[in-house]
């Protein structure tokens, strides 16, 4: 961890607050630059890109898999803006509809608990495919639900595109690598409390991959976790909103 402070000045670490049963050390992400709204292509090309700085994702669990994975995280007025590179071998991917169980498939997914007074955070999933999952989650006591969003349309709705490099972007098929871009807008997560964030405002977090190319599963946590489960949000870290 002090590798990560020397190389990305952005990424530090805190006191996370004993009394919510978080670990003593946790990482933050300060996002240092609001920026204006830009279209996301999959590709991470838009200039606005260049204010945030690589964030690498630790492998967890007992996966095998070495790829690398990294993220960048831009915020404007409007919502949170995700960047996730994953280095991989083969989209192990079948499913097609959105809603499907895509966590059982290779994914990325991000948490976010703007609220820790309350035991509910907002997960979103998506595959090499562009396939997504947008879920709440209340969480009490290791038991949880996803549901659905209502009305999940115009400026409720989430912007999101993925691309392949090196192969195709299709089922099961061989590639370098891939990345997805979205954006979650702050529109989506009225009633989550401390929504929407101003500058100072502090949300817990998390960025996660799943590659499935071998078994058992390969993980990865931008804030390492050390239950089995990646919904172990009292483990997540923090965000600055600067």
């Amino acid at each position: 961890m002090v590798g990560w402070a020397a190389t990305y000045p952005s990424l530090m670490l805190c006191w996370c607050a004993p009394l919510l049963g978080a670990p003593e050390m946790c990482p933050i992400l300060k996002l240092d630059h609001q920026v204006d709204d830009f279209e996301v292509n999959g590709r991470g090309t838009a200039p606005e890109w260049a204010a945030a700085e690589w964030v690498v994702l630790e492998r967890v669990g007992e996966g095998r898999s070495t790829y690398a994975t990294r993220a960048k995280v831009l915020w404007s007025q409007t919502g949170l803006y995700f960047l996730v590179d994953c280095e991989d071998r083969q989209l192990t991917c079948t499913m097609t509809e959105d809603y499907d169980e895509i966590f059982r498939e290779d994914v990325v997914e991000v948490f976010l608990w703007p609220d820790e007074s309350q035991a509910l955070y907002f997960e979103y999933e998506i595959s090499p495919l562009e396939v997504e999952l947008p879920i709440l989650i209340p969480n009490r006591n290791g038991v949880f639900m996803g549901w659905r969003p209502w009305r999940y349309v115009g400026e409720r709705k989430i912007r999101k595109a993925t691309s392949v490099r090196g192969g195709k972007k299709a089922l099961m098929a061989p590639a370098e690598g891939w990345m997805a871009e979205f954006f979650i807008p702050f529109a989506l997560l009225p009633g989550l409390g401390n929504v929407p964030p101003k500058p100072g405002s502090r949300w817990r977090g998390n960025i996660y991959r799943i590659d499935y190319d071998e078994a058992p599963a390969s993980h990865w946590a931008w804030s390492p976790v050390t239950s089995p489960s990646f919904h172990s949000y009292r483990e997540f870290g923090t965000l600055v909103f600067a």
